[in-house]
């Protein structure tokens, strides 16, 4: 049986095309209406909020410019007014109708932000209408409650805002993210393996840093919404800093690193403590050097690090997919979860 999840999970090397397709025309018109801010600020829910991570540390990095999280019940709960001259507030929701979400974009406009949407809920949705700039995603209909491919696209659409505001990048490096891929799909690693290595264990440490901590937090949302699992989405200097005590041979540890860059020599590391002490560790992505230093790894983009989360995600779907069917849970449809979240 194919699950509508696996099928969308699929599409992704088709909805990155169209995205790209669609916006990288627009990097121009993105500085434009950036050009009177100097920071951004974030505005998101759930696997949006994921994907805000990355958008904040890519702006950070490579466009050098400060990038903050909000906290949208400032707005909607405590309804204060904050000065935000000078800020680019984006707001990322996939249906473009979560109301906290809409009404945070509304409140950042009101308080003197430029405001962008991203959504894939094209540009009659609430979301897109409130915004002074909007991206929409070429992801196509949803139906699996786990979010896939319009994660996916929405990181494209912030690589492409990161382009946009004066991100010192190679954008040849981002139209190569379809292929990669597609190539995961056809040949994610050693994910029997990996999905036997969790099929009994009750929660799972996951752990990136840098650019990969996005990925690490929505590999975490993911083993949690569809297979139930106590997923733990840390930094590796956060976990350094104690919860470490909690992975033993009970509970292995998720790797993730990227080919390259700053972060990976502390996640092998961290794979060659994990195993020291007894307890399994799993490598997504981060090369020869982190699979190595691991039980068994599913294999990461050959892409850069700025860009290699938009890959570095998909062997977890997959793992996360399979894993669920192992345990007979169907991921199309995960208990207590909706495909459109409203919070207060």
């Amino acid at each position: 049986m194919t699950t509508r999840m696996r099928s969308e999970i699929a599409e992704q090397p088709a909805a990155l095309r169209a995205t790209l397709d669609a916006l990288l025309p627009r990097v121009e018109e993105i500085g434009r209406v950036a050009a009177p801010t100097r920071q951004l600020l974030f505005i998101a829910r759930g696997t949006s909020d994921n994907a805000a991570v990355y958008g904040r540390y890519l702006v950070e990095t490579h466009a050098g410019r400060l990038a903050s999280l909000a906290a949208p019940s400032v707005a909607t709960a405590y309804r204060r007014k904050l000065d935000l001259g000078g800020v680019l507030a984006v707001a990322l929701s996939q249906s473009g109708r979560t109301e906290e979400i809409v009404e945070t974009l509304v409140w950042a406009g009101e308080c003197g932000a430029v405001t962008v949407a991203v959504t894939n809920g094209g540009p009659d949705s609430p979301l897109a209408q409130a915004a002074d700039l909007v991206l929409c995603t070429e992801a196509g209909e949803e139906l699996a409650v786990p979010a896939t491919k319009t994660y996916t696209t929405a990181l494209a659409a912030l690589a492409v805002l990161a382009v946009g505001i004066g991100a010192e990048v190679n954008i040849d490096d981002l139209r190569r993210v379809p292929d990669a891929v597609e190539k995961l799909i056809d040949d994610p690693g050693d994910l029997d393996a990996v999905v036997e290595g969790l099929a009994g264990r009750q929660g799972v440490v996951v752990s990136g840093r840098g650019l990969v901590f996005s990925t690490a937090l929505e590999l975490a949302l993911k083993l949690k919404e569809a297979c139930y699992l106590h997923a733990m989405g840390l930094s590796y200097a956060d976990l350094l800093h104690g919860p470490i005590a909690v992975v033993d041979r009970d509970t292995p540890a998720i790797l993730l690193g990227a080919g390259g860059g700053p972060t990976l020599p502390g996640t092998i590391a961290l794979a060659e403590r994990v195993r020291g002490a007894g307890a399994e560790a799993y490598a997504v992505g981060g090369g020869q050097e982190l699979a190595a230093a691991t039980t068994a790894a599913l294999n990461g983009p050959d892409l850069p690090e700025w860009v290699a989360p938009l890959g570095l995600i998909v062997p977890g779907q997959l793992l996360t997919e399979a894993l669920a069917r192992r345990l007979g849970i169907d991921p199309d449809t995960p208990r207590g979860l909706r495909k459109v979240t409203q919070t207060d």
